[in-house]
Order: structure tokens, then C-alpha cells, then sequence
């Protein structure tokens, strides 16, 4: 058996639950995972099964368990990261979903936010949240759940929980003991005042949602709770560690420096800056808390692009191009290039900076030459030219330059992606060996919330590089990508 202290991580993605085991110096010692069902019912819509969710994660958690002999007795503490935005309604005494979960890619809610700005309300939603009214965030999703299902009532008798996928994930891996969230995914929610880190009623009011629904909010470093009655581990493990994925990211890549800069390719591909203590806003740029540490709140600047792994998901399950994911980059190198072929990801709308629900996504410049690898490629390229108005934003935001991208996920694997992102945007990108960033950073967070780190500082020591990634491709090209990107924008 493997000799603790041991970290334990889950991370609760859109696509599945990754588990994580690291060692006291945040070496891999095991990992596993399970796929978790999403549905479209309609388009646009899209559902998850908040109980496959947890499912997934035991199922996970089994797997990572039984590899190498890791002892679940030497587990010091837990860290959870989570899909943002996702919004989960439960019954308190059954502790059961009483409806499917709403997926922070589901579009259903454009009418109410619609109706929000026609009552001029979107300024004072972006100055007191930092977010835009977009039907992304969870607030208008709560709004739905009670109106759709007729909960009001039950909602304000204090017999219903709200959650984002962290809170639900505490209330099961606590055996219903806690209704809590971290400062991260509550500052996705429209619903927390940005500068004070709690919730505000203002921002309840215009919504229609009681205070009583919601979970506490906490430091992402904070002994939560302990485990109780979940399949494979001890009861009393503490969880001492809660982070949005995209924050996790951020921070297990070590960026706890104003200025510092990543980029995770997941489902989509989110750009987050670290701004320190100041609470710059932008237009088109999402201003959030990157992390609260002692009750001290540090901010990011986010881009959000909604589709990106996605896209390759797509081209294998409904176009039938590649069998597995990994087969687009083989698939891309067969053609010097994308043949002409543009393709923008705007399968559910686009996101950062233009915040265009209604926008759909296209391949444009097919011909009777076009071949399979030209769509691949053509797919790659829109991942990274998504990215390109974004690092400009933030750089002139944030008022600091932006010498190399930090980059994770799963499609960071990709060389080909990696270094034509690198050469659109003109920056070098550094790729860790441990591309499981987001699992990492909430192990470090809870690593810190038992004493097996001594402070943030200490971080950056434990990332380690695999490759950096320069721009090598002409000026003269790069505007040709640029000026191109922008004409199938606005096709979108």
C-alpha cells in the first residue's frame, strides 16, 4: 500500500468525473473516471441527471481506489472542483433532485434574460456581479426550475436546497450534512455581490428567488465538512478544499501572480487572468473571484468560449469523422492546412466577447477538393482563433502584458492546437506534464486546508513543465487568420 499523507481530488466536468490521488508532493498516484449522460431535449436545451452526476463520481472514485494498491486510509483530505453554473434544485428531507439539472451550456433562459435587460437591469448586474445577463449563469436558471415546476411555494417554505455542482457534490459526500458553496461558483451564479463575496438581495429580488434556497458561502480553503457514508472511502475525511474548474485550473497552474495568464481546453475553453486584489470590468470580458483565501478575495478576468473539446466530441458522434478524439490531430496532419475551410464553434451560441445566444455555428469555404482533414483541421483552428480577441482584451484590462499562456485539459494534449494557438495569438504557451490542472489546484487548495502546504506560495514549486509551445508562424499569415476570423464572426 502506498504510504500517505494522500490528497484526493474529484473533478466533476460536463463530460464525466475524473478522480485524482496525489502524493504529498503532488506526484499522480492514481486516477480515475466515468463518463456522465448529458441530454439535448430540445435545441438548445441541455439536462443532466444531478443523481448520475454523484454516480459517476463513486464510480470514479472506485477506479482510482483500486489502482496500485492506494490506501483510502492515508486520504488526508479532499479537494472538489466542479463544472460552473450547472444548477441543481433538491428536496432537504429526501435529500432527492426534483428535477434534472440545467447545464451551463443550456440556452432555454434567453427569454428571461431578455426580459431583465428590457428592464434596463444589465449594468447593474455587471457592476454588482461582474457577469453579463446571459442564460450561462445560474441565477435565471433557478428562476425556470421554480417557475416550471411550480416550487415557489416550496422554495420559500425553506423545504428546497439550490446548488451548483460543488454544493450537491458536499451534500452527498457528507451524507446531507451540508449545504455550502466556495466564493467561485457563487460569483457564477448573478447572484453574489462581487466586492463583498455574499449574497445580495438586490440581485434576489429582480429573480424571484428566496434567500433560503441558497447554500452557504465559504473560503475556497475551509473545512467543509467530513465524509459520511460514501462507497469506498472512510467516513470523516475532511473536504478542505472548493473551486469552480475553472479557478482550480488557474490555480493548479501555479498562477497566483497578477498577470498571470491560462487557458484550459475542456467541453469549451476558458481564458482566466489573475488580477490580484483590483476589480477591473470590461466589455465582453466576465469579471470573477478567482479564489478567497483567509476571507481575502483575490479577481480574474475570464473569457469564455462555450465550445471547444465539444466540437470534437461532435465531429466524432454526429458526423462520424473520427472514432476517438485523440484521431483528430492524426486526422488534421494528413493536409498541409485547412484548404481554405473556416469553421466557428458556435454550436450553443457564442460566448466572451460577443455574448450571442442566437448565433450558430458553420463551416464556411467548402469546395468539391474539401477533404476529411481539412475539416479536422479546420476544426483545431476555430478552437484557437476563438482565443484571439480575448488575450488582446485582457492584456488592455488588466493594464499588464501577457508574455506566455498557461495551458490544460484534455485537448492540450493536442500539439498541432497547441502550437497554432500559439502562433495566432503571438505568445509562447507552456504546457505542464500534469494537464489534470484543474484536479490539482483543488488537491492544493485542500493540501493547504489540512497544513500539507504551508502558504499559496508555494505552488508555482509544484508544477512542472512537459513543453513550451513559440509562435512561429509570418506576420502576413497570422493577419490573413485574424481578418478571416472576423468575416466568420459574422456569418455566425
Amino acid at each position: 500500500m502506498t504510504q500517505g499523507p494522500l490528497i484526493l481530488s474529484i473533478d466533476q466536468g460536463t463530460t464525466g468525473s475524473t478522480v485524482v490521488v496525489f502524493d504529498a508532493r503532488f506526484d499522480v498516484l492514481s486516477r480515475g473516471y466515468a463518463e456522465a449522460r448529458t441530454r439535448y431535449p430540445r435545441p438548445g436545451w441541455v439536462e443532466q441527471d444531478a443523481d448520475d452526476l454523484w454516480d459517476s463520481v463513486v464510480r470514479a472514485i472506485a477506479e482510482a481506489l483500486s489502482a496500485d494498491g492506494v490506501d483510502a486510509g492515508a486520504i488526508a483530505a479532499i479537494g472538489v472542483t466542479n463544472q460552473r453554473e450547472t444548477s441543481i434544485l433538491w428536496d432537504r428531507r429526501t435529500g432527492r433532485p426534483v428535477a434534472d439539472a440545467i447545464v451551463w451550456q443550456c440556452r432555454r433562459t434567453e427569454g428571461l434574460c431578455q426580459g431583465l435587460r428590457d428592464q434596463g437591469l444589465a449594468d447593474f448586474y455587471h457592476r454588482s456581479t461582474g457577469l453579463v445577463l446571459d442564460p450561462y449563469f445560474s441565477g435565471t436558471k433557478i428562476r425556470w426550475l421554480l417557475e416550471q415546476h411550480h416550487l415557489g411555494a416550496r422554495a420559500k417554505a425553506g423545504e428546497l436546497a439550490f446548488g451548483t455542482v460543488d454544493s450537491w457534490l458536499l451534500h452527498r459526500l457528507t451524507g446531507g450534512a451540508v449545504h455550502a458553496t466556495d466564493a467561485t461558483n457563487a460569483s457564477r451564479t448573478l447572484l453574489m455581490n462581487l466586492r463583498f463575496g455574499q449574497w445580495d438581495d438586490a440581485l434576489l429580488e429582480p429573480l424571484g428567488i428566496p434567500r433560503q434556497l441558497l447554500p452557504e458561502i465559504h473560503p475556497s480553503c475551509h473545512r467543509f465538512g467530513e465524509t459520511r457514508g460514501v462507497p469506498g472511502l472512510p467516513d470523516g475525511i475532511p473536504i478542505t478544499g472548493v473551486l469552480g474548474d475553472q479557478q482550480a485550473a488557474l490555480f493548479g497552474q501555479g498562477a497566483i501572480a497578477e498577470g498571470d495568464l491560462k487557458c484550459t481546453y475542456g467541453t469549451g475553453s476558458f481564458l482566466v487572468m489573475n488580477v490580484g486584489r483590483r476589480v477591473p470590468q470590461a466589455p465582453g470580458l466576465l469579471t470573477t473571484v478567482a479564489w478567497n483565501l483567509g476571507g481575502e478575495l483575490t479577481y480574474a478576468l475570464e473569457g469564455s468560449a462555450f465550445v471547444a473539446g465539444a466540437a470534437v466530441q461532435w465531429l466524432r458522434d454526429q458526423l462520424g469523422l473520427i472514432r476517438s478524439a485523440a484521431e483528430i490531430e492524426t486526422l488534421a496532419a494528413t493536409v498541409p492546412d485547412s484548404g481554405g475551410v473556416f469553421f466557428v464553434p458556435a454550436l450553443t451560441g457564442l460566448g466572451a466577447p460577443h455574448w450571442k445566444p442566437e448565433a450558430r455555428g458553420l463551416f464556411w469555404g467548402l469546395t468539391r477538393g474539401t477533404q476529411k482533414g481539412h475539416l479536422a483541421r479546420a476544426v483545431l483552428e476555430g478552437i484557437a482563433l476563438q482565443n484571439l480577441e480575448l488575450v488582446a482584451l485582457m492584456e488592455s484590462a488588466a493594464g499588464v502584458p501577457v508574455p506566455h499562456v498557461c495551458v490544460d485539459g484534455g485537448a492540450s494534449r493536442n500539439d498541432l492546437l497547441m502550437q497554432f494557438q500559439a502562433d495566432v495569438i503571438e505568445r509562447e504557451l507552456r504546457r505542464p506534464s500534469n494537464i489534470d490542472t484543474t484536479a490539482a489546484g483543488a488537491g492544493m487548495m485542500a493540501a493547504l486546508g489540512v497544513g500539507l502546504l504551508d502558504g499559496p506560495d508555494r505552488v508555482p514549486e509544484l508544477v512542472r513543465l512537459d513543453r513550451r509551445f513559440l509562435p512561429a508562424m509570418a506576420p502576413e499569415r497570422v493577419k490573413y487568420y485574424t481578418d478571416q476570423w472576423r468575416q466568420m464572426v459574422a456569418k455566425a
